[in-house]
């Protein structure tokens, strides 16, 4: 078959058919929605799993289609061919019957309440004006001057908070059918409110606009709401009786946010790359949506399309890169002893059992640990490998779910935590260093591997760029990291620039057992001498050279040192 171009960012659903993209069809969901017939339905989904997609495709399945002139446009061709065009039961007949109020909150994060709010202000504007037509009807006289100062930007808050509620009001006077709302991205003011200190303001604001277009509006079909969390009914959904949320943890349309694996399986066909469903597999799968297993649609998306330029391209985390990494940053600022073994369990692909709770607020987030491996979870970074209900409280098995994930844990991680030590006083080591004091630069050394954490499937990388970030430090001598020399590849140089002073050859090794390590550092030791790793800096005119055996097993090391490296 002809490939088709990939939509890389395209979320407006008329445009991703219209141009005749790739699409992979979602369309059940309109008729489980429409089975289903929640009255206020909220969708939680980490980002990029095809939430703004899905709330364009439902727009465009619901919406009447008139413009702004009020010429009706049909958009039932878009669905043509589709699932939900093959299903029985009236299922055609919803469409395009409703006004539909679309509302996007995404570009309401902002630093300050005033800006967020004049964003907010500003995308409820431009949805008046996309149905200002209605003003043309003698039923709208009355309330003209009301709507135009919305449509404007000019009306005063209470009057925003109530926008939502006057436009469906409006809408349905004028259609005489009830209108159907739909809010995607309703969290992002929320969660930028609470990163910039304005989260009161702004929790008060979507409180009153929520309840009032979507409580006890007479005027309200159904509503389809998204986010990446679930927030508790007492902040912003207060008495909302009404209201349906979908977590991640829900059975119910598991499969329409993200690929599933036979979907997958039909992309590598279509695009002629079946030999990359593995790579694909163990990179961007292992995401569990009440009982689907699902991948990362935008990773998918993204591979597939540099595979087609490259076929021999390497994966890369490309949700990882577009998704922001301040909720893992949160966890390490706050992480104790305990939480930097749990870290390493999980990067060792091992598993960690913690209480689900769906309901926490942005401001509870970072309560305690318990609530921000909540958040982790809900928002993409774990997937559920297990789950109990012990004493009333439901409990799930936390596991990174894929490559990408993991990238995010051993890369921004592991900088993180050196960043951290970077910012201890390391007088001491250094000092312990030049003054050939192997038992005190032990002490050094393991005192911050206590602080930092290990990779069970690559310790002599990790230990390597550990002590070489350490030493990089030292006022007035250079750190060459596995520079050629002798007739080996030694670990480090550590050169002074002045050739008056000791210059030193470091070379690590990793013990299998705690009673090797005095063992495993004489043979580092040895390693030099043999391999005349420091003949380098001899040659370089260096006439003092130390050297440095090191062997580390877990967070404990074994420190030897020579004064000529000739010995």
């Amino acid at each position: 078959m002809e490939q088709k171009p990939l939509p890389i960012g395209v979320d407006d659903f008329e445009k991703l058919i219209a141009s005749d993209y790739y699409y992979v069809d979602k369309t059940m969901f309109i008729k489980e929605l429409i089975d289903k017939k929640g009255d206020v339905n909220l969708f939680t989904r980490p980002r990029r799993f095809g939430k703004s997609l899905n709330m364009s495709m439902l727009r465009y399945y619901f919406e009447d289609g008139r413009n702004m002139d009020g010429e009706k446009e049909d958009y039932s061709r878009l669905f043509d061919g589709l699932n939900i065009a093959r299903c029985a039961g009236g299922y055609r007949e919803r469409m395009g019957k409703y006004p539909v109020i679309a509302l996007t909150l995404k570009s309401a994060g902002k630093l300050t309440f005033s800006s967020s709010y004049k964003m907010l202000v500003r995308r409820i504007a431009s949805e008046f004006e996309r149905h200002k037509f209605i003003l043309s009807s003698p039923a709208m006289a009355g309330k003209k001057k009301r709507y135009l100062s919305l449509m404007q930007e000019e009306a005063d808050q209470d009057s925003v908070c109530d926008s939502l509620l006057f436009l469906s009001e409006c809408l349905h006077i004028y259609y005489g059918q009830k209108a159907v709302v739909l809010i995607d991205e309703y969290d992002v003011p929320l969660e930028s409110g609470y990163m910039n200190g304005y989260y009161d303001e702004m929790a008060d604001f979507i409180r009153s606009l929520f309840e009032s277009a979507l409580k006890t509006n007479p005027h309200l079909e159904f509503a389809v709401l998204t986010g990446c969390l679930r927030i508790s009914k007492e902040s912003i959904f207060t008495g909302m009786n009404n209201l349906e949320i979908i977590s991640i943890l829900s059975k119910n349309y598991a499969e329409y946010f993200g690929f599933t694996n036979q979907e997958v399986t039909q992309i590598c066909q279509d695009f002629g790359m079946p030999e990359k469903y593995e790579t694909i597999r163990k990179w961007y799968n292992g995401y569990v949506f009440g009982n689907a297993n699902v991948y990362n649609p935008w990773s998918v998306v993204c591979y597939v399309k540099d595979l087609l330029a490259d076929k021999n391209e390497f994966p890369s985390p490309y949700w990882a890169n577009t998704s922001s990494n301040s909720i893992v940053r949160s966890l390490i600022d706050r992480a104790d002893r305990e939480v930097k073994d749990e870290i390493e369990a999980l990067i060792a692909e091992g598993a960690l059992e913690k209480p689900v709770h769906e309901d926490i607020t942005y401001d509870e987030v970072y309560e305690n640990m318990d609530n921000l491996w909540n958040f982790m979870f809900f928002t993409g970074y774990f997937r559920k490998a297990g789950e109990r209900m012990a004493d009333r409280q439901r409990y799930v098995t936390l596991k990174i779910p894929n490559e990408e994930v993991r990238y995010i844990f051993e890369n921004k991680v592991l900088a993180w935590f050196h960043e951290e030590i970077k910012k201890r006083d390391q007088t001491r080591l250094f000092r312990a260093f030049m003054e050939q004091d192997a038992q005190t630069v032990r002490e050094e050394i393991e005192d911050m591997l206590i602080q930092t954490i290990s990779f069970h499937d690559a310790y002599e990388s990790f230990y390597h760029g550990f002590l070489a970030g350490v030493l990089y430090g030292i006022d007035g001598y250079v750190v060459k990291s596995n520079r050629e020399g002798g007739t080996g590849r030694t670990d480090l140089f550590i050169k002074p620039i002045s050739r008056r002073k000791t210059a030193y050859v470091v070379e690590f090794n990793v013990a299998k057992t705690y009673r090797e390590l005095g063992k495993r550092a004489e043979h580092a030791l040895e390693q030099i001498r043999e391999k005349s790793y420091a003949r380098e800096l001899e040659d370089d005119g260096y006439e003092s050279i130390a050297c440095y055996g090191i062997a580390f097993f877990g967070k404990d090391c074994e420190v030897c040192v020579a004064a000529d490296w000739r010995v």
